[in-house]
């Protein structure tokens, strides 16, 4: 019944117009390559995802609070969008390699959706990564402890099917609102 729920509002969305609730890079670009070891044991290029929409999302697996969270509404919104997530693929590049190798990230991701990606490299392989997307991360040590926590940028960004970036959705957004960009990507 929320499946067709959400189905019904999604075609009604589209009738309508196709205006993304994300904000809009306009004109779009090209997303910047990632080539860099993943989680599923394979080399991996975001160029080789052409065909799929996908979602990339900057974060670590010892965040607190803002990555699960994202992580959560992303698997939510793929559930929403029924048989249509088979052509959306979600990236989870990690802002903290020194922690997340890349089995690591597989074992947190398939907490969310064992269809979610993870990406790791070196530091300075990630940092690259992370100047391409302008995508800040701060390090905060923890009072008490020998760990730390890291303070970063929390956007989703949204890569269409040409290799475009298209959307670029700030934290907090509702799986529904997700599932709406999505269909309309998905539609292009």
């Amino acid at each position: 019944m929320k499946t067709l729920l959400l189905s019904l509002l999604l075609c009604c969305s589209l009738a309508h117009g196709q205006t993304l609730k994300s904000g809009v890079f306009e004109p779009p670009r090209a997303a910047p390559e990632i080539a860099l070891p993943a989680s599923t044991g394979k080399p991996f290029k975001l160029s080789s995802l052409r065909g799929k929409v996908v979602v990339l999302e900057f974060g670590y697996t010892q965040c607190p609070y803002v990555c699960p969270v994202s992580l959560a509404s992303l698997a939510q919104a793929r559930t929403l969008l029924g048989a249509a997530a088979a052509d959306v693929q979600v990236v989870f590049v990690t802002v903290d390699p020194e922690r997340d190798s890349t089995s690591h990230l597989r074992s947190y991701l398939a907490r969310f959706d064992p269809s979610f990606i993870g990406i790791g490299g070196t530091p300075e392989q990630i940092q690259g990564v992370l100047k391409d997307y302008g995508i800040s991360v701060s390090k905060q040590l923890v009072e008490g402890k020998a760990g730390y926590q890291l303070g970063h940028s929390s956007y989703l960004y949204f890569v269409d099917r040409r290799g475009m970036l298209r959307a670029l959705m700030p934290f907090g957004r509702p799986a529904a609102d997700i599932a709406h960009d999505l269909a309309i990507l998905l539609k292009k």
